[in-house]
């Protein structure tokens, strides 16, 4: 039994946690929902000044997600065996390589490799960032971090999406294209520089392992197992508009094989044995996936309905996004100062359902202000739902394999994203209408009665410490 907390106690612990050690973590997370979403203002600009047809600049979009969906889980398998300390501090370097690339890139092969060294340099900072949280409350004798660091690792990590929008309207209309990418330079580096003078460095290895052990260690197979099953799935995902059932049938072989690999593996990738047995862990992916699904719905599908059907600039759609990431960063800060779990969730998944039911009275005459009221729900689903599973998620995985379900939780995420890129190509496929927003709003009352089934009879959500990691 632990002692009981002194005064001396909470200083070193407020200490361990002062804005010098989570700046730079802070920093690194939001890389990556930022960089998600600015592309999409600069997607024309770019088609035009290299000359290459709009249709093949999408490929931007396709290949940060799928560096990002397998780079995530990847990245906290390594940290785990190299440090993450030198994970966090080589995903930081790759986007500065990015940027540096996009921005003098003379052709979309060089844009595309930019965007892919991002990808997988952003996916480094938030299973990491977990992990060197993790440490730092161990240390300092806690059983878990205090609520404000994971919840403002959340604001940073998920509800700065939104902000993408805006920032690369602004960045393409007043100094081009090319500064979606460059202004990473600057951020990577004051991120670098901090991470360099105040994250400790990773303990030293007693042992030295040779290749084949590294190998091992880290499941190199089931890493590049897992990387072509969620290739062929996303692609299949991203071609619902015209489904490659091919995509399909490999994804499901790859899967499979995938899991007796890892079932007979020394040290799995993806332990399925703990997937199996913790299944509230599972339930929060899930529970994860279609919140995302219905909030990037509004912060993409909603978005384009703006532009195409109202009229509204790209520059607009993006300012009116604003208020989600506002209420979502407002909402986030006292539900993670109190540890709360149950009750986030159960309000994110009402939430959804009242807003989904919300964009079915949208039409292109409705008042701008019932828009700002959608997206002010929506605010309230997305830092409910990303406080509330990271807590969950924190208090549901395994102490050693925090950083491989950091990074899952994170996929879970985008696979929820791509599957409404899909959903909205489908419905949007030959015109965008009040008609087609109507029925993207009937498919978000489905998945969000299906998410509060997941929430409302999921019993470990009551009482989420028995679970908890031992510090």
């Amino acid at each position: 039994m632990s002692s009981p907390t002194t005064a001396g106690d909470t200083a070193v612990r407020g200490k361990s946690f002062s804005w010098r050690f989570t700046t730079p973590l802070f920093i690194g997370s939001a890389l990556n929902p930022i960089n998600s979403s600015m592309i999409a203002t600069a997607l024309v600009p770019i088609a035009t000044g290299l000359h290459v047809p709009i249709g093949q600049t999408a490929s931007l979009v396709t290949a940060l997600y799928l560096a990002s969906a397998i780079a995530q889980p990847t990245a906290g398998k390594v940290a785990a065996v190299f440090g993450a300390r030198r994970v966090f501090l080589t995903g930081i370097i790759l986007v500065l390589l990015g940027g540096v690339l996009g921005g003098v890139a003379q052709n979309l092969p060089m844009v595309l490799i930019a965007r892919v060294l991002i990808g997988l340099g952003t996916s480094c900072a938030y299973p990491s960032a977990m992990m060197l949280i993790q440490r730092r409350a161990k240390a300092a004798g806690m059983e878990k971090p205090p609520g404000g660091v994971l919840g403002g690792l959340q604001i940073a990590g998920l509800a700065t999406a939104a902000l993408g929008l805006p920032i690369g309207g602004v960045l393409v209309e007043t100094a081009g294209w090319r500064w979606v990418f460059l202004v990473n330079v600057p951020v990577a580096l004051i991120a670098l520089a901090a991470a360099l003078i105040w994250i400790p460095r990773d303990p030293a290895q007693n042992e030295r392992k040779g290749i084949r052990s590294v190998l091992s260690s880290i499941d190199l197979t089931g890493i590049i197992g897992f990387s072509l099953a969620m290739i062929a799935l996303l692609l299949f995902l991203f071609s619902l508009q015209d489904p490659n059932w091919i995509m399909l049938a490999a994804a499901v072989v790859l899967f499979a094989t995938l899991t007796l690999w890892e079932l007979r593996a020394t040290s799995p990738f993806i332990d399925v044995r703990l997937l199996v047995r913790n299944a509230a862990l599972t339930r929060t992916y899930l529970r994860y996936a279609l919140i995302a699904l219905c909030v990037y719905v509004v912060m993409y599908g909603i978005t384009q309905w703006m532009e195409a059907a109202r009229g509204t600039s790209a520059l607009s759609a993006g300012l009116l996004l604003l208020p989600m990431s506002v209420i979502s960063g407002v909402v986030v800060a006292p539900i993670s100062r109190r540890n709360l779990v149950r009750g986030p969730v159960v309000i994110a998944a009402i939430a959804s359902l009242a807003g989904s039911i919300g964009v079915l009275f949208l039409t292109s005459s409705t008042s701008i202000v019932w828009i700002v009221v959608i997206t002010v729900i929506f605010g309230v689903v997305l830092g409910t739902a990303s406080s509330g599973n990271q807590l969950a998620l924190y208090t549901q995985a395994p102490p050693e394999q925090l950083g491989v379900a950091s990074g899952l939780f994170r996929t879970f995420g985008y696979i929820g994203s791509i599957a409404s890129s899909a959903i909205t190509g489908i419905v949007f496929h030959t015109s965008v209408t009040d008609s087609g927003v109507h029925t993207i709003g009937l498919i978000m009352i489905g998945v969000s009665i299906v998410a509060i089934a997941f929430t409302i009879f999921d019993r470990t959500l009551r009482a989420p410490s028995r679970t908890a990691p031992q510090a």
